[in-house]
């Protein structure tokens, strides 16, 4: 049995991964379940009835810890899959204290060296990495880019990482994004999405917005989080109210990526963002800004400049300038490079399955 760890089932990338992951693990006849420290959050209806859940109803790692080893105590499974940081470091610090046998697995959601640097206990989360993550028995890393960073900066060593893509199950995708969604009026229109926190760098993406003509533009920006009053203020501010519609968190964003004519990605740190693929999945091409974790990865695998990776506001803003609008309302090609096909992403994880079983 694997079992994935998670706080919830909030709607971030991290969480969308191990849902997708867990379903097709299922569903290619692997034993899997998730232990969640609360049962709730926008995703729960993404997974199957038929896959346990096991809520803790802890809500907090603090007292999660003790309740967690004892339920996977009491389910011994072969392998534990976690991939948020914290949670990495707790099982990483108490895992030994189960007298059973397991696999620990851990996956990063975000670049270390920039993600750690803007938590508020950064000199302790980073002690902890570059003491514990070197016992893991597998660091997954999503990128080159963040691989050669567990290296390098963390001490984790290279036989221990292996990359895993991030999974996009494009055939779901590009189902739900029919019909895509356009804004009304003749304008080139960009989509944005994420949950609305400093991470992914909305504010700027507004001040870059309006500098731009605003009768030929519009902006949708798709996801809720706390910096949703202060940029409905910036909106204000710059005066592109008319333009730009915080549109808040849909369960189903693909028809938005889909009518879009480039998706846009502000952040000012990240791994592999879920967006960017999933836009590709649609057949939407993105512009980036070079901050964004493998992004680069993901443009020199991507054909007709599919992916545009600026490297400050003036790039990002010249970008958006040569985005022209679309005369197909339907969706388009897909743009997806085939390693972040589901199917060939969790290819990976049944190789190493058939080693922990043998």
């Amino acid at each position: 049995m694997i079992i994935f760890i998670l706080p919830s089932f909030s709607g971030g990338g991290a969480e969308r991964v191990s849902i997708n992951l867990v379903k097709t693990l299922n569903m290619n006849g692997h034993s899997v379940g998730i232990v969640v420290f609360e049962k709730s959050g926008e995703l729960l209806s993404m997974v199957p009835g038929e896959i346990p859940i096991y809520n803790l109803g802890t809500k907090t790692l603090r007292r999660s810890v003790a309740p967690l080893l004892m339920k996977l105590y009491n389910l011994r499974p072969n392998v534990i899959f976690s991939t948020f940081g914290y949670v990495n470091v707790a099982l990483l610090a108490t895992c030994w204290l189960l007298p059973h046998s397991h696999k620990l697995w851990i996956r990063e959601a975000n670049l270390p060296s920039i993600s750690l640097s803007n938590n508020r206990k950064h000199y302790l989360m980073k002690l902890a990495y570059r003491l514990l993550y070197r016992y893991a028995d597998c660091v997954f890393s999503t990128s080159e880019k963040m691989s050669d960073d567990f290296i390098y900066n963390f001490n984790v060593p290279k036989s221990k990482i292996k990359i895993l893509p991030n999974p996009i199950n494009e055939k779901e995708i590009r189902s739900k994004s029919i019909p895509v969604i356009r804004r009304d009026g003749n304008a080139v229109h960009f989509v944005a999405a994420g949950r609305l926190t400093y991470q992914k760098g909305f504010d700027r993406l507004l001040e870059w917005f309006a500098t731009l003509d605003s009768e030929k533009y519009t902006l949708t920006i798709l996801g809720a989080g706390p910096l949703m009053k202060s940029l409905n203020k910036s909106i204000k501010h710059l005066d592109i109210e008319k333009q730009v519609v915080l549109a808040g968190f849909n369960n189903n964003p693909w028809q938005w990526y889909a009518g879009a004519d480039a998706f846009l990605l502000s952040s000012r740190w990240e791994g592999m963002p879920n967006a960017v693929l999933e836009s590709l999945a649609c057949g939407t091409p993105v512009i980036a800004t070079f901050e964004s974790g493998g992004v680069d990865e993901v443009a020199r695998c991507t054909l007709n400049s599919a992916v545009t990776v600026v490297n400050n506001s003036g790039q990002f803003i010249q970008a958006m300038k040569r985005v022209v609008q679309s005369e197909n309302y339907s969706i388009k090609l897909s743009l997806l490079p085939r390693k972040y096909e589901i199917l060939s992403v969790v290819s990976v994880l049944e190789n190493m399955l058939k080693d922990v079983s043998e």
